[in-house]
C-alpha cells in the first residue's frame, strides 16, 4: 500500500494523470495492447513496457529479456520475455517497427517493471514503421474496462 501512495505523490509530483482501478494503475495518454503492454507515442518512436496490472499478476519481476538494437519487431509478436518469482511470460510488441534503444538498467534492476511500470521501467523504445497501428490500440478507459471484463473471468 505504501508504495502505492508513492507512486501516487511521484505521479502527481511529476504532473502524471493516473487513475486507480482498485489495485494497479493506469495512465492517460499511454496507448495498451490486450496483451498488457503500453505505448507511449512521441512522433514515430514508441516507448513499450508492460502494464502496472501486468506486473501487479506477475510478481516481482527477477529477470527481463531485452532484445539488441537493430532488431526488427512485429505488432502482436514477443520480443523478449518478463520472468518472475510466479512465472514467466512473453513480452509483446504493440507496434511494429526497428528498436532504437533498450533500458539496459533493467540487466542489473529487472525490479523497476514492478516498482515503476511506466517510468523507470520501461523496456524497448521503437521506430514505428506504421503509425497507422496504434490506432488499433485502446486508450486508458477502454483498458481499465478490458483488465475488469478479464479479472471477471
Amino acid at each position: 500500500m505504501a508504495s502505492r501512495l508513492w507512486a501516487s505523490k511521484a505521479a502527481s509530483y511529476l504532473k502524471i494523470s493516473t487513475f486507480n482501478r482498485g489495485f494497479a494503475s493506469v495512465v492517460k495518454d499511454l496507448k495498451y495492447a490486450d496483451s498488457h503492454e503500453w505505448a507511449k507515442i512521441d512522433g514515430k518512436t514508441a516507448t513499450i513496457g508492460i502494464t502496472d496490472h501486468a506486473q501487479d499478476h506477475l510478481g516481482d519481476v527477477v529477470y527481463v529479456e531485452l532484445p539488441e538494437v537493430g532488431t526488427a519487431v512485429t505488432q502482436g509478436n514477443g520480443f523478449g520475455a518478463v520472468e518472475s518469482v510466479k512465472a514467466t511470460s512473453d513480452i509483446n510488441s504493440p507496434v511494429s517497427g526497428k528498436v532504437v534503444q533498450v533500458n539496459e538498467e533493467l540487466s542489473s534492476s529487472p525490479g523497476l517493471v514492478n516498482g515503476s511500470p511506466y517510468e523507470n521501467g520501461w523496456i524497448i523504445k521503437v521506430e514505428m514503421s506504421n503509425t497507422d497501428e496504434v490506432k488499433s490500440l485502446m486508450d486508458s478507459d477502454q483498458y481499465s474496462k478490458f483488465c475488469e471484463e478479464e479479472d471477471n473471468h
